[in-house]
């Protein structure tokens, strides 16, 4: 029987996780779970560069096509999916492959995540009143917690109610309300290996990935999620999205699409390669072939 093993594959965007993590999942007997933010919608699929259900080579994905584009995404929709990754892997004799650019979502299931407090019907209704002024309600936000408030958008209707009611029912703002309750990792013993690209060669990929995207009909995708669920959710205001809006709106022609996109990615990228270095301990760092066999190693 095999003792299962769980191992995160980190790196930026356009930095070869995916053809990794499909290759390292044949060859070790692995489910993959997607760290991936965008990949998660349903509908989502050139624009989140997902891969396809032939790139995916029968491999079996969690974390991928999860939910509708006007649903709401949670850190705590994710522990759920890692969980039944985790179940199923177990159940099958599989190892777990956890693989993408958000790695968030990974320290949170290492670091574990606060409870939030019970909401009683008297605080939801007043949240609900208080939102009925949006720019009020934001102003109540950024008054109380201006840590929180960079984090989200002022027209973030969904978080900024979750907010209200937190700090309705507690007193606190939610930044020190979750610095204070308890956590509970659901991750305790895992290896980390990340992709280091060298920058030159990781925008030359993204900048040839985003004039794939846009050949493969990126544009058309951004019509009908517009036009199927308007420009209202947050999955809208994601990288090559919000950029086809503005081509859409007549402000970007197509080659300063593709470039602006470009850019956007290339500063994700470098987020994500500075919250990896910052946020998780020591780890192996590598190339694509480093890192086959590092991970090969570790998994025989």
């Amino acid at each position: 029987m095999l003792i299962m093993k769980t191992i995160a594959i980190l790196g930026p965007t356009a930095s070869g996780k995916t053809s990794l993590s499909i290759s390292l999942a044949h060859e070790f007997n692995a489910n993959i779970l997607s760290l991936d933010s965008l990949s998660i919608y349903k509908e989502i699929d050139i624009a989140s560069a997902k891969p396809t259900m032939s790139k995916r080579e029968g491999i079996r994905h969690f974390g991928i096509d999860e939910i509708m584009p006007n649903e709401n995404f949670s850190v705590s929709l994710f522990f759920d999916i890692f969980k039944d990754a985790l179940q199923v892997s177990k159940k099958e004799d599989k190892n777990l492959i956890i693989v993408g650019g958000t790695g968030f979502y990974l320290k949170s299931l290492m670091d574990g995540l606060s409870q939030k407090p019970h909401i009683s019907l008297k605080n939801r209704q007043e949240a609900k009143s208080l939102m009925q002024d949006i720019a009020k309600a934001y102003k109540i936000l950024e008054r109380n917690d201006e840590e929180y408030a960079q984090k989200i958008s002022k027209n973030d209707t969904y978080r900024i109610e979750k907010w209200l009611e937190v700090f309705l029912q507690s007193g606190q703002s939610m930044t020190n309300y979750f610095k204070s309750a308890k956590k509970e990792a659901l991750l305790k013993d895992i290896e980390i290996f990340e992709i280091d690209t060298p920058r030159d060669l990781l925008r030359q990929r993204i900048k040839i990935r985003t004039q794939d995207m846009i050949k493969q009909g990126l544009i058309d995708e951004v019509v009908y999620l517009e036009k199927r669920y308007t420009r209202a959710p947050n999955s809208m205001r994601s990288i090559g999205i919000k950029e086809g809006l503005e081509f859409l709106d007549g402000f970007l022609n197509k080659d300063q699409l593709s470039e602006k996109i470009s850019i956007n990615t290339a500063k994700l990228a470098k987020r994500q390669r500075t919250f990896n270095s910052t946020q998780f301990p020591l780890h192996v760092k590598g190339d694509l072939e480093t890192l086959h066999a590092s991970i090969s190693k570790f998994l025989k």
